[in-house]
Order: C-alpha cells, then structure tokens, then sequence
C-alpha cells in the first residue's frame, strides 16, 4: 500500500493530503542518488586510505605467500638434484669410462635439450619457470640413463675385453732358449737388408707346446712355403689377432674357439706345435 502525505494548513486549520508534481519526484529522486553516489565516493577513498583489505583478498594474499614459499623450495630441490647430476656426469666422463677404456661422452649429447617454454602459464612465471626447471632436469636425467646403461653394458663387455687381450708369453720360460728376434727394424736373415719385424721369434727345442696368448677363434691354418711355414691366426675379436708361424705341426682347427692354458700340459684344445728355429 503506498504512503500518504499529508500537511497542516494554518490558514484552514486543518490536514491537507500532500500532491507530488512528476518534477518533484524525479528531483527528489536524482538527489537521493546523488547523495548515495557521494557517500559512496567517500567510502571507497576512506577504504583505500587506510588499505583495508576484504577477506577473499586476505586470502588470495595468504596463498600467495605460500605458493611463493613453496615454489621456492622446490627449486631449491631441483637446482640441488641438478648438483648431484652434474657430479654424477663428472664421474661418469672422468671415473668410470677412464676405467673401462672408453672414450668421454659426446658433450653434445647433455646440451641437446629441448626448449620447455611452450607451456600455457603466460600469467603465471613462477609455475612457468620451475616446470621448465624440472622438464630439464627430467631431460637431462633421462639422458644420463642412457649413458650410464652404456656404462654397464661397458662393464659387462670389459672381462671379455681383458681376456681378448693377447698378454701372456705364447711358450713356457721352462722351454725358451732365447729370442731370436724382436720386434722393430733388423737385418733380413735372407736378404741382409733392414726391414721391418713384425713379429717376435722365441728359439725352443722341437715338439714346444704353443699357446694362444688370449681368448679367441682360430681363422687361419695354413701352410705357406715361402715364408711362415705352418702358420695359425687367431682373431681375438676387438681388434686383436695373433699370427703364430714357423710350426712343427697342427693341434687345432679352422673355427675352433680356443682359450690359453699353459698349465694343462694334457690339455690340446690350445695347444700348436712349434718347429725349431
């Protein structure tokens, strides 16, 4: 129900109800508003004077700081793995492949890491910098994985390695009478010019037994009539093969896998029958 006003007419001496004009209305009415404008200009500079802040801003703020701690944190872990790495690579360069023989790794192979900037945080740096921290480093271990299963695989290689490494005398000392020659520039014994030896040859009595000098695979038996005689070539894979000439007679064959065994006289699977020089 809408409000009546009314007035006291002194004149009359009585209440008359009060009549509005349309232009009081909206007079009283812009003024009403702009009142309510003004308070509220006032209010709003007092509020920011004094830096009020409301509750959701409090607690904006509030996860803020810990984002910011947390973030903090976390790149202190990432940057302290990062460490660790670093020294797992040195090791990895100056220890381990120095020990198994192998060259260092490609430095080209740790700095080919991919750029991690294509992530949808363009409002947020802190989440876009310590996910292209951890992508990185994630990266960069994964690589190392890599390199540290060639190292195993290194490892697991290297005893066949030492054993394919021709390293013991092809005779016993017990049977050795000299050597005739070394190996480097002599005097051919046939053309009395200086030549290259590539070889060592070890004076024996007839019948010495002789041993393959490592692991290996015999390639070669042959008999040449020009020069070596009865000659066994032993490849001992890795790139090292053995040429044993100027045999007696034949104790192994072609293909067959041989290993030295210089102390089993009764044992043939190594053995090849030297003539004397």
């Amino acid at each position: 129900m809408a409000r009546i006003n009314y007035y006291f007419d002194t004149e009359l001496s009585q209440y008359k109800r009060v009549h509005l004009r349309a232009v009081d209305v909206v007079i009283n009415t812009m003024g009403i508003m702009v009142l309510s404008a003004a308070i509220a200009v006032v209010i709003l500079m007092v509020f920011y004077s004094f830096d009020v802040a409301s509750p959701k801003e409090i607690k904006l703020t509030r996860e803020l700081t810990e984002m910011e701690f947390y973030y903090n944190e976390l790149t202190k872990k990432v940057e302290s793995l990062s460490t660790v790495l670093t020294k797992i690579e040195n090791r990895d360069d100056n220890i381990y492949r120095v020990v198994l023989g192998a060259e260092p790794a490609n430095k080209s192979i740790r700095t080919k890491v991919r750029n991690f900037d294509e992530f949808g945080f363009s409002e947020s740096q802190f989440i876009r910098s310590l996910s292209t921290k951890v992508e990185k480093f994630r990266e960069k271990l994964y690589i190392e994985s890599l390199l540290q299963d060639e190292l195993v695989q290194l490892s697991l290689n290297k005893e066949k390695i030492y054993a394919a490494i021709p390293a013991i005398q092809p005779i016993s000392n017990r049977q050795l009478n000299a050597i005739a020659s070394g190996y480097g520039m002599r005097i051919h014994p046939i053309y009395k010019v200086f030549r290259m030896h590539r070889g060592i040859d070890f004076a024996a009595p007839k019948g010495t037994a002789v041993y393959a000098t490592a692991n290996g695979q015999v390639v070669t038996v042959e008999e040449k009539f020009n020069s070596y005689g009865k000659l066994i070539i032993i490849d001992h894979g890795f790139g090292y093969t053995t040429r044993y000439a100027h045999l007696q007679s034949f104790l192994v064959k072609n293909g067959q896998k041989i290993k030295p065994q210089p102390n089993k006289k009764k044992d043939n699977k190594s053995k090849i029958k030297l003539k004397t020089l």
